[in-house]
């Protein structure tokens, strides 16, 4: 610079330009010239032995703070989505490359469902449909179009053999196979009543192996009717919750969340809408050993056992801390999970005089958020046994769940018990 202020590296003297007064330059020059350069050479002298004969302390930096060793911060932009995630995994030896395939195409299914959930009452697709499900229940628009969607995306990824949907009556054979054939179960809409009053709801999903009971060639002749070819699909799907390979749900509220496991660990991803991707903001999720929430829908009440009343009444009774435990209670179960991984509680859907098996499917909603919460630490029971060990000899085979933190699903055991 030709003017200012400039300084030596040196000698760190400070030479002004002259066109700067007399009177300044005998403020900023030393009395000495030769006293800067002595005073530094010291200084530097003084700063190595200090370096050289202070030990570290853990946890400390032993250098200035413009040194450019100093720690890396991650940068604002550094993200990782859900495809570099899975690729990392598949590359570890954790899935294989079908597996990666068959969950990009879930998850890509979720953000067409998210997309049209925030559009619903724009693009009339709120209301009921006019049919009913297997179950006996009437289906909302959504529940018809999302199974649609999860069953296309599923087709083209070419490595889904077959299909379980709670709006379907039977599996779908997938005839566009090309490798992998893995057994997919979903549930489209969990939650579909909150739909019209735009409340949260989810999708559901669970992956399971191929079976080669179920691989049907063109070739096959030992199987005369259709029905036949049906019951093997049956069987191949029909499979307890511990022989899940991955499992996870998509929670539809003020963030869209694809939360998944693939037996090592719970991971979470919410949906940059800036960017269209499922970016990882929860690692390793581990549910809290304890809560103070719990989630049961207290309409059916008088309508519940004896021992499951006795069990709520103690909820309602102030604690140590002088406070009852919350209750809450959303009408979906991805939501109740959900929140139930980040803070802990328990969440129940007893059978009741009225619904001798409970209100909840199995296959693929029970034995997937069962996989999950386990995966993180927690419990799932149906009141006797494990919910993963439980083998389903139906389709849409209904069963009663408790599930949560682990403590607080041994204290309802011992209620139940």
């Amino acid at each position: 610079m030709a003017h200012g202020v400039l300084t030596s590296s040196s000698s760190h003297v400070l030479v002004s330009p002259p066109s700067i007064s007399n009177s300044i330059l005998k403020l900023r020059r030393p009395k000495s010239p030769a006293a800067p350069s002595t005073a530094a050479t010291a200084l530097r002298t003084q700063c190595k032995a200090t370096q050289s004969t202070v030990t570290p302390q853990l946890g400390t930096s032993t250098t200035t703070p413009t040194a450019k060793t100093k720690t890396k911060k991650k940068s604002s932009y550094e993200i990782e989505n859900l495809t570099t995630w899975l690729l990392k995994q598949e590359q570890a030896g954790h899935i294989d490359a079908e597996l990666t395939i068959v969950l990009s195409s879930i998850s890509l299914a979720c953000k067409q469902i998210a997309s049209l959930l925030q559009r619903s009452s724009i693009i009339n697709l709120t209301g009921a449909q006019g049919t009913i499900n297997i179950q006996g229940e009437d289906q909302k628009k959504l529940d018809v179009v999302s199974n649609e969607v999860f069953c296309n995306c599923l087709r083209s990824s070419g490595r889904t053999g077959i299909i379980a949907s709670e709006e379907e009556d039977v599996p779908v054979a997938v005839e566009e196979t090309h490798s992998g054939n893995y057994v997919v179960v979903f549930d489209p809409i969990d939650g579909s009543a909150n739909i019209d009053t735009a409340l949260t709801t989810g999708s559901i999903f669970g992956i399971y192996g191929p079976d080669k009971q179920c691989l049907l060639s063109d070739e096959d002749e030992s199987l005369p009717t259709l029905d036949q070819a049906k019951e093997r699909c049956i069987v191949s799907v029909c499979q307890p919750g511990s022989n899940l390979l991955a499992a996870g749900y998509c929670l539809y509220s003020s963030s869209v969340v694809f939360t998944l496991s693939i037996g090592n660990g719970v991971y979470a991803f919410t949906l940059d809408p800036a960017y269209g991707e499922f970016v990882l903001t929860h690692e390793d999720i581990k549910i809290p050993k304890t809560g103070k929430i719990y989630s049961f829908n207290e309409g059916n009440y008088d309508l519940w056992d004896g021992k499951l009343k006795s069990y709520l009444d103690h909820l309602r009774q102030p604690g140590s801390n002088g406070k009852p435990y919350s209750g809450r209670y959303i009408g979906c179960l991805v939501g109740e999970i959900h929140r139930m991984l980040l803070v802990g509680g328990v969440y129940g859907n007893p059978n009741n005089s009225n619904a001798k098996n409970g209100n909840l499917r199995l296959l693929y909603e029970c034995a997937p958020m069962s996989y999950l919460v386990e995966q993180a630490g927690g419990k799932a029971t149906d009141g006797v046994q494990r919910i993963l060990d439980i083998k389903p000899e139906k389709i849409h085979q209904r069963t009663p769940i408790f599930i949560g933190s682990p403590d607080e699903v041994d204290k309802l055991q011992k209620f139940l018990a």
